[in-house]
């Protein structure tokens, strides 16, 4: 009987995902309206909603932390933590993160540089537009936003010894039977559809990108069946790390990610405006600890919020079952306070550093190289190496760093959804985690070639929009069933 329910879950799933990619790729123009129009009406009816709730999940957070429920571990009281400090930031980071650094953190300082609110493109105050800006988007709000869900997941799994399902967080509010049935199912499916879009529309543009870098590199072409070869060759290195289980292939590739990561980083510090760099970095945070609550206000906010910062908002929504289902199975045997100050504080940060570093690079190179790096956001990075000395090996790298949080991403993934459609099993079976590499990577490849990453990108925002009331619902699930500890 548990078999039924757990394949039922998992056919209804691959059901919908297969229906949504079919009208993307046979009716984009149908399915580009009316995505486009539903994401419309939410962030001009919902943008509050989204601007607030994050906000909320902030303020949370730091109650949570700090509160007399912190010292409460992720599990029995004698637990102990499964993994280091530094596989467990490397593994949370390279799932909550990954290609997305990559990807934006050149791209989107320039972008606010050149056109910034209240400044003309360019200046110094452009500059400080677009740093506090990139800090805003990928500072604590996306991190408290995944450390609700998180924290809720790990806290029923391990501590109550229930499923890692994002249904299980309902259980202190309607019961064990209630979060199994209807409801708790339909959470449970649209938990893996918006993983299974989010994942591979990120999957595609971190292909676009090593597309774009090895053209510019080695003038490799930039087509469907360089492509091809670029989703294979990853999805085979992913499928073994896959096979190869947590604590080998994910947790490795995550550690190598985080050096790789630093030599990238060390070498854009080291080779652009050092000075600029750390200054940056100092008043871009001391700005945006001013601005965190200010500036982030519900009402009265123009186009450039609603294409940007509630964008962010919701695409991080849109990330929440998958990032904070995997953030959970890795933090048993935390306390409450130490996974909020680890899953919050130093992602952040190392984020904050990551854009500071880039953007000011970036910025330094002068407008008309940011205007021409802007035109096309996957070369971006590459556009501004141009220009730098030891640029090409900064690329080379970024091309490498690329590859390896392509793989953990997709690995991270197909655990992720390993365990959302296997009843929460902490150890899905290979079959069942191969089965979802090959639909990511499908998925990926199909709307790659057919234009529709965005479009896809659009509709799992629009179906994870229900997902901001699930973590609300966590939020109070939490004060619940902490109230019952006995502390």
């Amino acid at each position: 009987m548990e078999k039924k329910k757990n394949n039922k879950v998992f056919y209804i799933s691959i059901v919908i995902v297969v229906l949504t990619v079919l009208w993307a790729l046979l009716f984009p123009t149908n399915f580009g309206a009316k995505a486009n129009s539903a994401l419309d009406f939410l962030v001009a009816k919902f943008g509050w909603f989204y601007l607030t709730t994050l906000n909320l999940f902030i303020v949370f957070c730091i109650w949570l932390a700090s509160s007399k429920y912190g010292k409460i571990k992720l599990g029995p009281d004698d637990s102990k933590p499964q993994y280091s400090y530094i596989s467990w930031f490397a593994m949370l980071f390279s799932a909550g993160m990954g290609i997305g650094l990559v990807f934006w953190g050149v791209a989107e300082p320039l972008n606010h540089f050149v056109n910034p609110i209240g400044a003309q493109g360019g200046t110094e105050a452009a500059k400080s537009f677009a740093i506090t800006k990139s800090f805003m988007h990928w500072g604590l709000h996306p991190w408290a936003n995944y450390s609700v869900l998180a924290l809720a997941l790990a806290y029923m799994q391990f501590r109550r010894n229930k499923p890692s399902l994002i249904s299980s967080i309902f259980i202190p509010l309607i019961g064990e039977d209630r979060s199994k049935g209807t409801i708790g199912k339909a959470v449970d499916v649209l938990a893996i559809f918006a993983t299974v879009t989010g994942v591979a529309t990120s999957l595609g543009l971190g292909t676009l990108q090593i597309n774009s870098g090895l053209n510019y590199l080695f003038g490799v072409p930039q087509n469907s069946w360089v492509q091809l070869v670029i989703v294979v060759v990853v999805t085979i290195l992913f499928m073994l790390s896959a096979a190869t289980g947590l604590n080998k292939g994910i947790k490795i590739l995550s550690n190598t990610n985080i050096i790789i990561a630093g030599i990238l980083l060390a070498l854009a510090i080291i080779i652009g405006p050092t000075l600029d760099i750390f200054n940056s970095l100092g008043k871009g945070i001391l700005t945006y600890t001013k601005d965190l609550f200010v500036e982030i206000n519900p009402f009265g906010k123009g186009n450039w919020y609603k294409d940007w910062t509630i964008f962010y908002w919701a695409w991080w929504i849109a990330w929440a079952p998958f990032v904070g289902t995997f953030i959970a199975r890795i933090s048993k045997g935390r306390t409450i306070r130490e996974f909020v100050i680890g899953v919050l504080l130093v992602p952040a940060t190392l984020s904050f550093i990551w854009f500071a570093a880039f953007g000011t690079l970036g910025m330094d190179a002068g407008l008309e190289v940011a205007n021409k790096a802007i035109t096309t956001t996957e070369t971006a990075l590459f556009v501004v190496m141009e220009y730098q000395p030891l640029g090409a090996i900064i690329s080379f790298v970024a091309i490498i760093l690329l590859g390896t949080f392509f793989v953990t991403s997709a690995d991270s993934a197909t655990f992720v959804l390993g365990m959302m459609s296997s009843n929460g099993r902490l150890r899905p079976s290979t079959a069942r985690k191969l089965t979802w590499g090959v639909i990511q990577s499908a998925l990926a490849l199909a709307l790659m070639v057919a234009g529709g990453l965005k479009m896809l990108q659009t509709a799992s925002i629009v179906v994870a929009f229900p997902f901001a009331i699930v973590m609300i619902f966590a939020m109070i699930s939490m004060i619940k069933a902490l109230k019952q500890e006995k502390i």
